[in-house]
């Protein structure tokens, strides 16, 4: 499939690790020039130094807190500067508050209430905000905004998550209408359960809790949380279908919020 992709750019947040760094590195397979916004200096510095090594596109790591505008306009003034990216052609709202705390969230204080929904929701608001004035206006311009599964279903504990999730959704649906006029598309990822390096992490720590493999683990996990096909995603399906919104190909597509999600929102338990 021919994406028409090659030399354009990207700004995608959250691009460190994780889902975030798989949807970049699923781009710059394609010859997009990657823009990685992320709190750490150190993490993003050498994602984009790797990215860059291996698929040859100018891979750009830009620490920035999303919470604050003034660290946004910073970026968008340095990219600016490059060549490569004077025209920002793809947006990837991506980036997430940490859980901070283990105890019930709505036990929570409300400066973790409020910084949960500042990464998340306000961040993505910003991001799309700051970085407006230099979209493709041609066609080509395109936000991808990712929302976890928990933003339409109920998954405890992720009370915040869930309540950043569905404003992202909406959020969606709502800027698809506000950007149509400027031949801007604007869509949702909606991944279920995914193998990031957190997730790993977790299912070999829940594994060793019940005194299983963590491929044991996540299997029962799922058929109780009702995932139909009995695993996690893989980052790299989540940075496949973003290839996709991204392209030529799904020029015409615009306010869908799509599961990758194993089957969980439709016989979720």
């Amino acid at each position: 499939m021919k994406t028409g992709l090659k030399d354009r750019s990207a700004v995608i947040s959250g691009g460190s690790k994780g889902i975030g760094k798989a949807i970049a590195r699923s781009l710059a397979a394609e010859g997009v020039h990657v823009a990685l916004l992320a709190r750490s200096e150190e993490e993003v510095s050498v994602a984009a130094a790797e990215i860059a090594a291996e698929f040859g596109v100018i891979a750009v790591g830009l620490p920035t807190d999303i919470t604050k505008t003034d660290a946004l306009k910073a970026a968008a003034v340095r990219l600016q500067g490059m060549a490569e990216f004077k025209t920002i052609h793809i947006i990837v709202n991506n980036a997430a508050g940490p859980i901070t705390s283990l105890e019930r969230q709505i036990v929570w204080s409300d400066d973790e209430w409020m910084s949960a929904i500042d990464v998340k929701t306000v961040g993505a608001l910003r991001i799309i905000r700051e970085f407006l004035p230099m979209l493709a206006t041609d066609g080509s311009g395109r936000v991808i905004n990712v929302a976890g599964a928990s933003g339409v279903a109920v998954w405890s504990p992720a009370l915040l998550h869930g309540i950043n999730n569905a404003a992202v959704i909406y959020a969606t649906g709502f800027l698809a209408a506000d950007l149509a006029p400027s031949r801007v598309t604007v869509n949702a990822i909606i991944p279920g359960l995914v193998a990031t390096e957190f997730r790993q992490d977790w299912a070999q720590n829940l594994g060793e809790q019940q005194g299983k493999t963590s491929d044991q683990a996540i299997s029962e996990l799922c058929k109780a949380k009702g995932i139909l096909l009995g695993r996690m995603a893989e980052m790299e399906e989540i940075g496949d279908l973003a290839v996709f919104l991204a392209s030529d190909r799904a020029s015409y597509i615009t306010g869908a919020k799509i599961p990758v999600d194993g089957g969980f929102l439709v016989n979720a338990r």
